[in-house]
C-alpha cells in the first residue's frame, strides 16, 4: 500500500515556549493538490518547514512518503516566493534552473549532459525553452516564477512545495502559473502556500486552513449561474470553499 505524500499525527511545534501549531492531524494523498492559507503568523509558513525537515516537531510526528523528513528531500522541489540574483550578475535561466540539480549531484564539479538535459526538459515543460539563455533579470515576474518551478522539477522530484507561487504578478501571468501547475500535477504532488485565494479556488482540490490548528476543506464546483457570472468577471471558472469552521476547530462559521 502507498503511504501518503505527507501525514502528520498529534503534531505540536513551539517556538521559545510559544505554540504555533497544536494537535495537528493531516494527511495529504499522492497526486492531490493542496493549497495552505490562512492569517499571517498562523503557522503556514512552520508547516512547510516541518514537510521540508527543516523543523522537527516538539511533539507528535510527521512522514513524508512514509518516511521522516530528512530522508526525503531529494523527493521535493521547492520554489520560493521569489528569487533576485544580485544586481548585475549575469546568470541566465537555465543556470538558474540547474540549480537544482546540486542537491543530487553537490556542489563541486561542473554539470553533465544529464544535468542540461533535464534543465532543458523541465524549461520545456514550464514553457520557457526559448528563454533558456536569456539573463534572469531580463524575464517577466510571471516568467521568473516558472524559471523556478522550473528549477523545482530539475531533481525528478515527487513533490511540488511552493510559498506565494503567485505573489506580484498580474493576472495573465498567475494563469499561466495556474496552467504549468495543473499540467504538473498530473505526475506528482503540489502544496502550495498562498495567500490568494483566487488562485486557490480555481487550481487546488483540497484547502488546508492554518490558524495554529489545521482543518481540511474540499473545493466544489459554484453553481451554473455563479460560474457563469465569474467566468465573465474573471476569464476563467473558478470553484469554492466550504468553510463551515473555524481554524480552531470549532463549529462557529468564521
Amino acid at each position: 500500500m502507498t503511504p501518503p505524500a505527507v501525514e502528520m499525527s498529534d503534531l505540536s511545534f513551539s517556538y521559545d515556549g510559544s505554540s504555533v501549531l497544536a494537535d495537528v492531524r493531516l494527511s495529504v494523498q499522492c497526486g492531490d493538490f493542496v493549497g495552505v492559507v490562512g492569517p499571517n503568523g498562523g503557522g503556514k509558513t512552520t508547516l512547510l518547514k516541518l514537510i521540508l525537515g527543516l523543523l522537527r516537531p516538539s511533539s507528535g510526528w510527521v512522514r513524508v512518503f512514509g518516511e521522516r523528513p530528512h530522508r526525503t528531500r531529494n523527493r521535493i522541489g521547492y520554489v520560493p516566493q521569489s528569487f533576485a540574483a544580485p544586481g548585475g550578475f549575469p546568470v541566465t535561466t537555465i543556470e538558474v534552473v540547474l540549480t537544482g540539480r546540486l542537491r543530487s549531484r553537490g556542489p563541486v564539479g561542473r554539470y553533465g549532459h544529464a544535468d542540461r538535459r533535464a534543465a532543458e526538459a523541465a524549461l520545456e515543460r514550464v514553457g520557457l525553452a526559448d528563454h533558456a539563455d536569456r539573463p534572469l533579470g531580463s524575464l517577466s515576474g510571471g516568467q521568473r516564477q516558472r524559471a523556478l518551478i522550473a528549477r523545482g522539477l530539475t531533481a525528478g522530484t515527487d513533490m511540488l512545495v511552493l510559498d506565494e507561487p503567485t505573489a506580484h504578478v498580474d493576472f495573465a501571468a498567475e494563469n499561466e502559473i495556474h496552467t504549468v501547475l495543473q499540467d504538473v500535477n498530473r505526475d506528482m504532488t503540489i502544496i502550495l502556500v498562498t495567500h490568494d485565494l483566487s488562485f486557490v479556488t480555481s487550481a487546488v482540490r483540497t484547502v488546508f486552513c492554518v490558524n495554529r490548528r489545521v482543518t481540511r476543506h474540499e473545493t466544489h464546483a459554484v453553481d451554473d449561474a455563479t460560474d457563469d457570472l465569474i467566468r465573465r468577471m474573471y476569464a476563467s471558472g473558478k470553484k469554492m470553499v466550504l468553510h463551515d469552521e473555524c481554524c480552531d476547530g470549532t463549529e462557529s462559521p468564521c
